[in-house]
């Protein structure tokens, strides 16, 4: 009875983590190139009171055995990839990866992170930078007559100065693209950092022979989360919890009716 107890505490504390990452998700329904987490559970140890194929007798072994499991705990948070909706707002500097690929910026510490989020801005020296003051690497400047931004889906950005009747290139956006983006690092504010399992960037022009995604002018991706699925997922965790609940509730009624046994 007390493994009962602790299994079902495994069970609890996991639901917790596992409605934690639910909140997580549904917080950023609105967030710009969000990536939604789905939690992942393993099993615990076993005690193994009789081992599978174990012998019986001289000719005979045992087919399945006996093993007692001691609970669940939270394996990891998979970042989904699934492509957010669009949204149109018509401003030149927003832009969507239609596609696999990452946006590439520049830290403040000097290192490079990625980004899903093209909502993107010009600072006091009319470089492109994200809402954070990031500049897009590599980086970009508008002239400060320019009249309009034009960005190509191969990432060229063009714009067009007073008396000029063609437009002159300015720049040309790279995106990132990793072995396994499912391996990013979570760093915040729409930020993304590479690791070992993710592996090396790989970096190329949009649209081009390595899988990358092609770009959009004046459209944003919205956050990849399901709010009806998560709403779902909410509801079966709480009956999860409240299930090992019970248990250490049964767990608990047992040992009181053990403790009452006359002497």
């Amino acid at each position: 009875m007390f493994r009962a107890l602790y299994t079902a505490a495994s069970g609890m504390e996991a639901q917790q983590t596992n409605l934690d990452n639910i909140a997580n998700n549904l917080a950023n329904a609105s967030t710009t190139g969000f990536r939604a987490r789905r939690m992942q559970f393993q099993d615990l140890l076993y005690q193994n009171v009789v081992v599978p194929g174990s012998a019986a007798t001289q000719q005979t072994n045992i087919p399945t055995g006996l093993e007692l499991g001691l609970g669940t705990r939270s394996a990891s948070t998979e970042i989904l990839q699934t492509q957010g909706d669009y949204v149109t707002t018509n401003n030149p500097l927003d832009l969507v990866i239609q596609g696999q690929g990452f946006f590439q910026v520049l830290r403040a510490d000097g290192t490079i992170a990625y980004t899903r989020s093209g909502a993107f801005h010009l600072n006091e020296t009319r470089q492109i930078v994200t809402a954070n003051g990031d500049p897009l690497q590599p980086s970009i400047t508008i002239p400060p007559d320019a009249t309009t931004i034009s960005i190509g889906q191969d990432g060229t950005v063009s714009v067009t100065e007073p008396g000029q009747t063609q437009a002159q290139q300015v720049g040309s956006i790279q995106l990132a693209l990793f072995p396994n983006p499912g391996g990013l690092l979570s760093l915040g504010n729409n930020l993304f950092f590479p690791t070992t399992a993710s592996g090396q960037p790989i970096v190329g022009q949009p649209g081009g022979a390595d899988g990358l995604g092609s770009l959009q002018q004046g459209m944003l991706e919205q956050s990849n989360v399901d709010v009806v699925n998560e709403f779902v997922n909410m509801i079966l965790t709480q009956r999860s919890y409240e299930a090992n609940s019970r248990v250490v509730n049964a767990a608990n009624q047992m040992f009181q009716d053990l403790n009452n046994i006359p002497k």
